[in-house]
This record gives C-alpha cells, structure tokens and sequence, in this order.
C-alpha cells in the first residue's frame, strides 16, 4: 500500500477501505504523504465522489489524530450548532448564551470568515479582550462553570482537518460533499457532543447554491452523526440575501446586542429561535418546538440570554463595558452610502459577491494569514422585496482604507438588482431534516 496506489484507486473511481483511508490520513500528518500528494487525492474525492463507508472511514481517520474531549461528569445533554456559513451569518453569538441560559450544556469550536463568509473567531475577538486560543482544559473548566464556552479549532483537536482543509482552500475542493462531511463531523464529534443543529444554508451566498445539494450534505451529516451514536437534525436555510442588516466584524456582534435586547432584524430572530428551540429540544428542556420557542422568546425578553453572554464573555477575557455601552466603540473612518439608481424593488442580491465586497472593505480574508478590520463592513438598508426611490440609500459601507471605496460601491451595485416588480419571497426556512 503506496500513497500512489491509493490515489490513483480513488481516481479510477474505486472505494477505498477503512485502512487505506487511514494510513493515507496518518501518513499526511507524519510528512510521509506530500503536500501535492493529499491535494491531487482531494482532487479525486472532489471528482469521484465516496460511497457512504468512506465517508465514515475519513470521519473516523480524521478524529483518531486527535483527542477527543469526555464531557461526561457535566450534568445533561451537551448540545451544539453549526452553520455551513454564509453572509451576515451572526447567530452562534446569539444561540449559544440563548440556549445556555436555558439550561443546555453548549460546546461550541468555531472557525474563521475565509472567502465570502464571516467567520465566528473573528467576530468575537472584534470585542476587546475576548480569547478564543483556549487549552482543552480551560474549554472544560468554561463549560463546567458556564455552562457555554467559544473557542478555535485547538492542535490536540482534529488536526488532520485543519492541515487539510487550507490545502481544500487553495485546490478549489472545499464544496465537495464526502469532505465537508468527514470535515464537520469529525471537529463536533471530537467536541463530545450528543447532539448536533446544522443550519445548512442554501442559495447565492452559500457553499451549496442548489436545494437538492444542500438535502444531499445535511442527510450526509446526519447518517455520520447516527453512525457515532449522535442526535442530529438539520435546517435548510435562505441565503439568497444576508442575514440580518449588517455585515463585518463588530458590526455584527452590535447586530446580536440588538438581538439580546430582542430587537434585531426579524430575519436573524426568526432564525434564531428555530435554531434554539431544536437545540433546546433535543437537549430534553423541551418537548416540542413550539413550547422551546418560547422558552427562547422568553430568554430574550427576561435578559437572561443576554446576561449569559456578559457572563461568558467575562470569562473568557472581555472587556464588558463595551458590550453595555456599543457606542463607545470607534468606528472606520470612511462611511460611504450607496444609492438607488433608478425607482422600484429590490428584487435580488448577488450574496457572495455582497460578502466579497466585505473582504475587499477589511471585513474578512481570503488566506488564512489575512489580517481583518474589525470595523469594516456594511449596513444594510433595504432587502429584497422592498420597494426603493430613486437616490434614497441602500447601504452604507465602512471601511479604513480609502482606495477600495470606488471598486466596492461599482461591486455592489453590479450585485443588486431593481426591477418594476416585485420579486416572490421565498422562505428563511426552506425545509428542515429530523432524526
């Protein structure tokens, strides 16, 4: 067995075995297997595909190059949520103190914005102080005290996922399904989860812009998920248009106060609430969705939600005043509208060129090394389906570097669209996959 007969099996289009899998995984790590050697295997899984026992093989190979965290002397179900990323995607920052306060043990590891999507890490390390580079154990000793805990992908954590999903980055793999799968399961497995929310999202500004792929990932994610004895379900989700009003760093953690104070845009609640009542549901604090749903109304309306956060943030090195009193934080220098060329609805967004637009701001990265302003970003005015005059504004861009104004504002005008119509609306929740 040669890293060579390997790829070139899964080329001609053969199901490898669960010890081809895992001496190819295990000698990546060790340097055996070559940087171009892991990249031209990617390449086949991408075109070739994995049958079902593959899938689960490269989940197993990925989670046995790293420990895997015993969260059994917590007290009840342990219950995480994970998005498939997408524009203005802010709600693990709301979820997870929401459905903390509501009693559920939340282990949360998140990643970083890379390409058009936002990533959770940066936005909550644009709120001064906060760390997410935390040790297994301090991620336990949160967990134990606060019942909630935010952190990176760790080295002692799936490290054969994070060494290969930069090369899936660069070598134009990443949508592939069998390794998105074995990617996201093997990281919340490794969490010592029992049960799992995906909010799998679908449309213009995702990874999965067609509903049936979207259905063919989240079943994916749900059988791996059995298979290691794990609850999941899954939301399909909108994102034809960002969530929510604003995008980039703080400007979305301002977003979520809003939220804990119930007063962020519909869209990012309604979503929210779905997310925490399945969660809360699966946790066994509910018995069904729609009593969970309102346990998760009442969290916000009471402050309970919101005082969970001030209390992990604190935790985890925040500075607080800030989260009280958002308006002390400095803004970019440069806040630039853009507005409507011509009367009518705004009838469709082009999401992934809207989330690019916030890369060239400042607002996220396109290498893992990029530097992110916090400050950068956009505020949304208007959404699809509303009407707009002519020269009334329908976003506001904020950035600290003045040469990428003119290039972003053509960007995002090529990315709207304003028609005589109005556009059918389609639903934030477009189909959800139970256990």
């Amino acid at each position: 067995m040669t890293p060579y007969e390997i790829i070139a099996r899964k080329r001609d289009g053969r199901e490898l075995s669960a010890e081809e899998i895992q001496f190819f995984v295990r000698a990546f790590l060790a340097g055996e297997v070559k940087d171009y050697q892991m990249s031209a295997f990617l390449m086949a899984v991408f075109v070739r595909g994995m049958t079902d026992r593959e899938v689960s093989a490269l989940t197993r190979a990925y989670l046995e190059t790293g420990d895997v965290m015993d969260l059994c002397d917590l007290p009840g179900l342990k219950i995480d949520k994970h998005s498939t990323g997408g524009v203005g995607d802010k709600v693990s920052i709301l979820l997870a103190p929401l459905v903390a306060s509501c009693g559920v043990v939340v282990p949360m590891i998140s990643g970083r914005g890379l390409g058009h999507t936002g990533g959770t890490l940066d936005k909550l390390e644009s709120i001064p102080g906060f760390k997410t580079r935390l040790s297994v154990q301090e991620f336990k000793k949160l967990l134990k005290d606060h019942g909630l805990a935010m952190m990176g992908q760790t080295e002692e954590i799936v490290p054969a996922d994070k060494r290969i999903y930069a090369l899936r980055d660069v070598t134009a793999t990443v949508e592939s399904i069998p390794l998105i799968t074995a990617s996201i399961m093997s990281k919340k497995i490794a969490e010592g989860i029992d049960g799992l929310v995906l909010d799998v999202k679908v449309g213009s500004g995702a990874f999965m812009s067609e509903l049936n792929r979207a259905r063919e990932l989240a079943r994916s994610l749900i059988r791996v998920g059995k298979e290691f004895g794990k609850q999941v379900v899954a939301c399909l989700t909108n994102m034809d248009q960002p969530l929510g009003n604003k995008i980039g760093n703080w400007l979305e953690v301002e977003e979520c106060l809003d939220g804990f104070h119930g007063k962020a845009p519909q869209d990012l609640m309604d979503l929210t609430y779905r997310l925490a009542a399945h969660m809360l549901v699966l946790g066994r604090k509910a018995g069904a969705l729609e009593e969970a749903q309102e346990m998760s109304r009442a969290a916000i309306a009471s402050g309970r939600a919101f005082q969970k956060f001030l209390e992990l943030a604190g935790a985890q090195g925040a500075d607080v005043s800030v989260l009280e009193k958002p308006e002390a934080y400095p803004v970019a220098r440069f806040r630039v509208p853009l507005e409507a060329w011509k009367a009518g609805y705004l009838s469709r967004m082009h999401t992934r060129e809207i989330g690019l637009a916030a890369v060239e701001l400042g607002a996220g990265r396109l290498r893992a090394e990029d530097p992110v302003d916090a400050q950068a970003g956009m505020i949304l005015f208007k959404k699809v389906g509303n009407q707009v005059q002519k020269g009334e504004p329908l976003l506001e861009i904020r950035t600290n570097k003045e040469t990428v104004i003119e290039p972003v504002v053509q960007r995002l005008k090529n990315a709207l669209v304003i028609t005589e119509h109005p556009p059918v609306q389609q639903p934030l929740v477009l189909e959800e996959i139970l256990r």
